[in-house]
C-alpha cells in the first residue's frame, strides 16, 4: 500500500512527545469562537479559524485535534474546509487526531475508517476517535486497518460528560469480561489487541479518558503498567477544570501515554495571542512531565 506513513502511529506519537511534548491543541470552530475572532459563521470562517490554529500550533506542539462536528455543521463546504485544515496540518508535520467519534458494525465501520485512514483520502488523518457502544469487537476491522496503515484509534472509555457515567460504570453481567465495568472491559480489550501486534513504544489503539473523572469510580486500574503503553487522549484540561500538574495523580501508571488535550482554554481570547497561549501551555505541560 503506497503513501503510508513511514512509521507506526505509536512510534510517531513517541517522536511527537520527544520533540514537542504532550499538549494537543483542539481545533473547534464553535460559532462563539468565530464571532469572538470576527470571522464569518460559515464554512469560510471555519476554514480561516482552523488554518489560524494550525499556524499557531506549528513549532509549538506536535498534535492537533479538529472537532469534526463544527465543520460538518456547514455541509459539503464545511468538509472541504476540514480537508484543507487537516492537509495543512499534516504537511507541516503535525499529528492530526480527527475527533469524529465514529462507531458502527461490519462494512459500515470499515468504510468510516477507510475514509479517515487510506492514503490519498481527502480526510486522511493520523488517528480517529471511535465509539465502542456495539462492543470493541465491532471495531475489529478498524483496529486491523489502523495497524495496517500505521494510523491510530482512540476508543471512548470513560468520558467527561456526567450523563455517560451510569453506562460506563455499569458492570457487565456476562461474557469474558463479566464483573468488570463497561469502561474497564473496553480498556482490557484494547490492551489485548495492542499486545498481539508487533512491538511499538505505544499501542496502535488508545483510549479516551476524561481528565475530570475519577477513574477509580469506573473500575479502571491506574496502578499497573502495561506494555505497550496505551495512548490516552485526555480531554478536560484548562477550561473544564483539570490541571496539567495533576496528570500523574489522575492517571497513575497510564501517565506515559497521556495526551493533554485542551481546546476552549486556548482558543478563547484574541487570535493574535493564540501562539503565545499555546507556547505557554506547552511549556507547562512539558514541565509537569519532567
Amino acid at each position: 500500500m503506497t503513501g503510508l506513513p513511514s512509521a507506526p502511529f505509536g512510534d510517531r506519537l513517541a517522536a511527537a512527545f520527544d520533540a514537542r511534548g504532550r499538549l494537543c491543541v483542539g481545533i473547534d470552530p464553535h460559532q462563539a469562537f468565530l464571532a469572538e475572532w470576527d470571522l464569518e459563521l460559515s464554512a469560510k470562517g471555519a476554514r480561516e479559524f482552523g488554518l489560524r490554529v494550525v499556524d499557531a500550533a506549528i513549532g509549538r506542539v506536535g498534535i492537533v485535534k479538529p472537532q469534526v462536528a463544527f465543520f460538518e455543521l456547514y455541509g459539503s463546504a464545511g468538509y472541504a474546509a476540514l480537508e484543507e485544515v487537516i492537509g495543512t496540518a499534516r504537511s507541516a508535520g503535525l499529528l492530526v487526531i480527527a475527533d469524529a467519534k465514529r462507531g458502527d458494525i461490519g462494512t459500515s465501520v470499515a468504510a468510516y475508517t477507510e475514509s479517515w485512514f487510506m492514503p490519498g483520502s481527502p480526510l486522511e488523518s493520523d488517528a480517529l476517535t471511535v465509539s465502542a457502544f456495539q462492543g470493541v469487537g465491532s471495531l475489529a476491522e478498524s483496529m486491523d486497518l489502523a495497524e495496517l496503515t500505521n494510523k491510530g484509534l482512540f476508543v471512548l472509555a470513560a468520558t467527561s460528560n456526567p450523563e455517560a457515567a451510569a453506562g460506563q460504570q455499569a458492570v457487565l453481567q456476562g461474557g469474558p469480561r463479566a464483573g468488570m465495568t463497561v469502561a474497564r472491559a473496553i480498556i482490557e480489550d484494547v490492551h489485548a489487541f495492542n499486545q498481539e501486534q508487533p512491538p511499538h513504544p505505544f499501542g496502535t489503539v488508545g483510549l479516551v479518558l476524561g481528565a475530570t473523572v475519577a477513574l477509580g469510580d469506573y473500575g479502571i486500574d491506574t496502578a499497573t503498567a502495561v506494555a505497550p503503553a496505551v495512548p490516552v487522549l485526555a480531554p478536560g484540561f484548562g477550561h473544564q477544570g483539570a490541571q496539567v500538574h495533576d496528570v500523574q495523580r489522575l492517571f497513575g501508571a497510564l501517565t506515559p501515554g497521556v495526551i493533554v488535550s485542551e481546546s476552549r482554554g486556548l482558543l478563547h481570547g484574541a487570535p493574535e495571542g493564540l501562539a503565545t497561549r499555546i507556547a505557554r501551555r506547552a511549556e507547562e505541560v512539558r514541565a509537569s512531565h519532567g
